[in-house]
């Protein structure tokens, strides 16, 4: 078994969770492992080294480590359960307080960064941002004029806040390989360069898919994805799927440098990658690089004006700008091209 650093307890380990915690949820459980360099497993498997147990877990191998929901906290730096039941409250909790606050409004509270929740569960300061706008909310007021004002009252002055949460915003990814016949395997061992050349490509496709695979779904192997797109580029260093899709490895991994050379990587060796510069934007933005992100999600929106999302982020960046302006069509387009988006009720606000 892999040994865990001290700031990372799960790094090499693959993580399940067993029945219901009593305070943690799936997701906020999902959360931690990845945070603390595990990879979070729906269900048991053979690859199983840890088990955070809600319910007593069937028969294990003996290599099988087994945690509480408590040394489960503990390992996260969080507090125990029971200040965690007596002193935090639960969404459940705060709408039966403030009936006018629905489950998104604490959503929008908590990607304005105006409340903090912990493990899912929230603060008495939290519980005074959440009173005050239940109450401006009561009076009729529209949730855009609550949350910039709240933001207001929290910084001093009238500002965009908006910083979405890192789990949340899944950088684009690239999905497949350009079209085109595959080469023929056969010819590897050919006794002339363009023949190796061929080959190379073909191993290094046979890799990026194979680590796409494991890129995929909800039971994901970041470790072996990432080991397979460098296979990839060790055999075709211009093949920018892969490129790109290991910069998205680094990203979601909070390794921002690591990814930001892959994205400008693969921008020099096609212009014309969306993905790249989308997710570049996200870099500019999450490092508070405001004009960069304009310049990358305006480049990236040139390539592909159809994709929601660059719309959406390019709006909330030029708003930190105080660029409203500028902002107010993109928002719409957000709207257009994604009248069911997670984000449609706030960009209406932003638009009108």
């Amino acid at each position: 078994m892999t040994t865990p650093v001290a700031d990372h307890p799960f790094t090499g380990q693959h993580v399940t969770l067993v029945g219901r915690l009593s305070v943690l949820s799936r997701r906020d459980t999902r959360v931690i492992v990845e945070r603390l360099g595990g990879v979070f497993l729906r269900e048991l498997s053979p690859r199983t080294t840890v088990v955070v147990a809600g319910a007593d877990p069937a028969e294990l191998p003996p290599h099988v480590r087994v945690l509480s929901e408590s040394d489960l906290c503990r390992e996260a730096g969080l507090p125990d359960l029971e200040m965690l039941r007596s002193q935090y409250y639960s969404s459940r909790d705060l709408r039966g307080m403030y009936p006018a606050i629905r489950e998104d409004h604490l959503r929008y509270l908590e990607k304005w960064n105006l409340v903090r929740p912990l493990a899912g569960r929230y603060s008495f300061a939290d519980l005074h941002v959440v009173r005050q706008a239940a109450a401006e909310l009561e009076r009729g007021a529209s949730l855009h004029a609550v949350l910039r004002a709240l933001a207001s009252e929290q910084e001093g002055q009238l500002a965009f806040d908006f910083q979405p949460a890192r789990t949340d915003r899944m950088p684009a990814r690239v999905v497949s390989l350009p079209a085109g016949k595959p080469p023929d395997l056969r010819l590897f061992p050919a006794e002339r360069a363009h023949q190796l050349a061929d080959a190379n490509h073909a191993l290094a496709a046979k890799y990026f898919l194979e680590a796409a695979e494991r890129d995929d779904g909800e039971d994901r192997d970041l470790e072996a994805a990432a080991g397979g797109y460098r296979r990839a580029v060790l055999f075709d260093p211009h093949l920018v799927p892969a490129i790109v899709n290991l910069a998205n490895i680094h990203y979601e991994r909070d390794e921002l440098p690591e990814a930001e050379a892959l994205y400008e990587k693969a921008i020099r060796v096609d212009a014309d990658c969306f993905e790249a510069y989308f997710n570049l934007g996200n870099i500019h933005h999450d490092l508070g690089r405001y004009v960069d992100a304009v310049s990358a999600y305006r480049d990236a929106l040139a390539i592909n004006p159809h994709y929601p999302e660059a719309h959406f982020y390019l709006a909330v960046t030029l708003e930190k700008l105080g660029r409203s302006s500028e902002a107010r069509p993109h928002w719409r387009d957000y709207r257009r091209l994604a009248p069911d988006g997670e984000f449609v009720e706030l960009a209406r606000e932003f638009s009108d």
